[in-house]
């Protein structure tokens, strides 16, 4: 038998498509929008969550049977700005200028619904493997939507991947820009941000019917 059952498994694949927390559950938006203007950015912000909400569904898990109902949401609030701060801290001390980049909306991941939402709706009924298995699954859900989301707008905003130029040099009007091709400042612009996502709910559920009926 494989570390995985086919039951542990979904918890993992469930999130990535049929059930993805941003493109059918529609949480997470905000942070969708405000930084996935460049790919490096959307990238360790996806990272981020999945520490955040791969460890703290453990922690959740190992904890829920001790802690006092009435005070739950106070616990888990405590146990998402830990792990919150530790990756702020991270990012401070070994890549202080994303850190800049990103801002408050690394703070901002302790108000992500999806990760409380987890910690109430899974980790609190199931034991600490499944809760890293569900913790990674929609935390990897959400992280490729941001990937995604950035790579289409830098490519497009900028002409470029990772600050590198990808299509030509505008300037030299080397590449793409020798026939015509203009960079789309649109694309940089947080409403792109959700005509990108909607797109990609539009593609999705085009492909799958029964999203629609279910959702």
């Amino acid at each position: 038998m494989g570390l995985l059952s086919k039951k542990d498994s979904k918890l993992i694949l469930d999130p990535l498509a049929d059930n993805n927390p941003i493109t059918i559950q529609v949480l997470g938006i905000c942070s969708a929008l405000a930084i996935t203007a460049q790919l490096k950015p959307s990238i360790v912000m996806a990272i981020s969550v999945v520490f955040v909400l791969g460890v703290g569904n453990v922690v959740i898990s190992l904890m829920r049977n001790i802690i006092p109902s009435k005070i739950r949401i106070i616990v888990q609030l405590i146990v998402v700005a830990t792990l919150v701060i530790i990756v702020d801290q991270v990012l401070k001390a070994f890549a202080y200028e994303l850190s800049k980049e990103l801002s408050v909306f690394i703070g901002l991941i302790i108000t992500n619904c999806i990760i409380m939402g987890r910690f109430e709706a899974f980790a609190l009924g199931n034991g600490p493997w499944r809760s890293f298995l569900d913790g990674i699954g929609n935390a990897a859900g959400y992280g490729i939507i941001l990937i995604i989301v950035g790579f289409f707008r830098e490519l497009l905003g900028s002409g470029t991947l990772f600050g590198f130029k990808v299509l030509g040099d505008p300037v030299e009007k080397s590449g793409l820009y020798a026939i015509g091709y203009e960079n789309n400042g649109f694309m940089v612009l947080p409403p792109m941000a959700l005509i990108v996502v909607g797109i990609i709910i539009w593609v999705q559920r085009s492909k799958n019917k029964a999203l629609i009926e279910e959702n």
